[in-house]
């Protein structure tokens, strides 16, 4: 049970580090600032991450060693 709830919150971190890109759809710019303002849609983005540069550094799980009885 312990697992799967570690597997759970490493796979929720995941996807919240995910959509942590500097990145907006052009609509979202339209809706937010109106349509007379010129503003790049990276400017509604805070937090600029790429899954190349930078390593989110989780750790692996520690597995039981079964065959140790």
């Amino acid at each position: 049970m312990a697992s799967r709830k570690k597997r759970y919150q490493r796979k929720v971190k995941l996807a919240v580090h995910g959509r942590r890109t500097k990145w907006a759809p052009f609509w979202a710019v339209l809706k937010k600032y109106g349509q007379g303002k010129r503003v790049h849609p990276s400017q509604m983005t805070r937090i600029r991450r790429s899954w190349r540069r930078n390593k989110l550094k989780i750790k692996p799980r520690k597995m039981r060693k079964d065959h140790l009885g």
